[in-house]
This record gives C-alpha cells, sequence and structure tokens, in this order.
C-alpha cells in the first residue's frame, strides 16, 4: 500500500521567555522540528538572543500522511551539556483541513513545557503546506479571480459569498465579566 506525504514548509520564527531550571536562557538556543523518530531538522543556534531566541530559519519536511503531530522542541547548548528547554505539539489539525485554504501561509504561537510539564515560553511559527497547485491554479485561471468565482471559503448562512473566516478561542484565567 502506497502511503501519501505531504511536503511542509515551517519556518521558525522566534521564542519569548525561555527559561531553563527557572532562570533566563542566555544564549545557544535552538529548535528541533520532528514529525517522527527518523524525520526531524533543526535550526541555527541562535547565539545571542538569550530568553528572547530569534531564527527565523525555514525547515523542510516531508508528513506521512498517518502523522498527527509535529513536535518542535527547544534545546539550548551548554558548554558541558545540552539541555531541554521545552516542547511543544502542534496539531496537524490546525493546519491542514481546516478552514483556511490549502498552502496557505498560517502564523502560529504554541506554549512550550518543559520537561516536568511546566509552562516554558512560547515559540512562533509560520507553516504551509505544499500541495499541487491543480486545485487552486486551474479554477483561478479559469475563473475571474475573486473568491467566489474560484469557489474558495465557506458558505455562510446558504449564501454564495464565500466568506473565509478563522477563529482561535482564547482562554485567560480571569473571569469573562472583569476584562471590561
Amino acid at each position: 500500500m502506497e502511503t501519501k506525504s505531504r511536503t511542509l514548509e515551517i519556518t521558525v520564527l522566534s521564542a519569548e521567555d525561555l527559561r531553563i531550571d527557572n532562570k533566563p536562557v542566555k544564549k545557544n538556543a535552538y529548535v528541533v522540528v520532528s514529525v517522527d523518530p527518523f524525520n526531524n531538522k533543526a535550526t541555527k543556534v541562535d547565539g545571542e538572543g538569550g530568553s528572547y531566541p530569534s531564527w527565523n530559519d525555514k525547515l523542510v519536511v516531508e508528513i506521512p500522511s498517518q502523522t498527527r503531530f509535529v513536535t518542535l522542541l527547544v534545546k539550548c547548548k551548554g558548554s558541558r551539556e545540552e539541555k531541554t528547554v521545552g516542547l511543544a505539539r502542534i496539531p496537524v489539525t490546525d493546519f491542514v483541513g481546516g478552514y483556511s485554504p490549502a498552502a496557505c501561509l498560517q502564523f502560529l504561537s504554541y506554549r512550550l513545557r518543559d520537561p516536568k510539564g511546566l509552562k516554558n515560553g512560547i515559540i512562533n511559527v509560520s507553516l504551509r503546506v505544499k500541495e499541487p497547485l491543480q486545485d487552486c491554479s486551474s479554477q483561478a485561471a479559469a475563473g475571474s479571480g475573486n473568491a467566489a468565482a474560484i469557489g474558495l471559503g465557506i458558505p455562510i448562512d446558504g449564501r454564495r459569498d464565500y466568506g473565509v473566516v478563522t477563529g482561535i478561542p482564547i482562554r485567560t484565567g480571569y473571569p469573562s465579566n472583569s476584562l471590561y
């Protein structure tokens, strides 16, 4: 049986508030992106950013069709050893099969968890699934170029305006009536 895979173009942009043993990371942070134990890529080491490193590294990985998560592992190179700073698992459903069109660039941020499972910073990435262009390009060439002619988006209340709406629920620690 042939297994299909997709190509994921992931740009690891930056991270925020990285800590090791509750102390700010000083330097030498990097990220390992993996889809399975045999398929991973690493960013360059940021030697200057400290707790707020910036990589802006574009990595391309193949995602087998059965893959459910992409793992981002932030590590720090020390003089004696490498330490794990934090881990984020991105569900593939966050960028495949959702409400945004295929091959659309998406900017996402995820909470990192340290080896003890505690919150430890945020990682910022951009993702794009590289799909064959036949879906959009052949329709775009035939249509007038607007979303309704191409058929992109979701019909809302039976109307044919095909508006695209993406919402991300945000949960805060505050009661809802204290925000106003």
